[in-house]
């Protein structure tokens, strides 16, 4: 079935046993503002079993805890992630997520029918879960058999931005940012995503550098 892209988060290039890498985007794309397509944040980094990496793809920001509890995934929006691993900014392996009404199932890594931004779901499913609700205390995780790991859900919104502060520079009325700012974010949720996979799994070349980023696609 193809899909077609809705908005792209920025890349990141990813040194395999480095630190923490992110890519964000806040309501800067008014034709899916507010809508299943809407990324966020797009995080990398190597988990806590240092032979694996974590990716985070966060959509549907600015949710106040009065919406996030009917907030939902969407059957008809494909969730991405693109991972180049020859430099050529081209697609080798995607890690595909989309919600079939009751678990977010998962497909890959696999290499794409066809690079580009139009998909379709690749291969078997490679682990399932269940999205983890609201007002849980505790997040629902799956494990696939190719030792991927899972979650789909709400959770509070990680990035931290004084959003004030940043128009008062482009306005020319401050100077920097202040220490500590405040958070433009804070109190808001996003659904967020989350795959942790072993390394080997992303084919790395000899470099340990890969560039990763995020789609989504809508059905049409």
């Amino acid at each position: 079935m193809k899909k077609r892209t809705i908005i792209v988060a920025a890349a990141v290039l990813l040194v395999l046993g480095g630190s923490i890498l992110w890519a964000a985007d806040h309501i800067d794309a008014p034709a899916v503002t507010g809508q299943t397509t809407d990324i966020t944040d797009f995080y990398a980094f190597q988990g806590a079993t240092t032979s694996n990496l974590v990716f985070v793809a966060n959509t549907q920001g600015l949710l106040s805890p009065s919406a996030t509890g009917a907030a939902k995934f969407d059957a008809n929006t494909l969730i991405e992630i693109n991972i180049d691993n020859n430099g050529d900014n081209v697609e080798d392996l995607v890690i595909q997520a989309i919600y079939d009404g009751t678990n977010m199932k998962f497909y890959g890594p696999v290499a794409p029918s066809a690079p580009g931004t139009k998909s379709k779901l690749e291969g078997a499913v490679t682990a399932q879960v269940a999205v983890t609700p609201y007002t849980t205390g505790s997040p629902v995780t799956a494990t696939g058999a190719n030792g991927m790991t899972v979650f789909a859900g709400p959770r509070d919104d990680p990035f931290f931005f004084d959003l004030n502060q940043f128009k008062k520079i482009i306005a020319g009325t401050a100077t920097g940012f202040n220490n500590p700012g405040t958070d433009a974010f804070a109190g808001t949720n996003v659904m967020s995503v989350v795959v942790e996979l072993p390394k080997t799994l992303l084919n790395p070349p000899a470099s340990g550098k890969i560039n990763a980023w995020l789609e989504t696609k809508k059905k049409i």
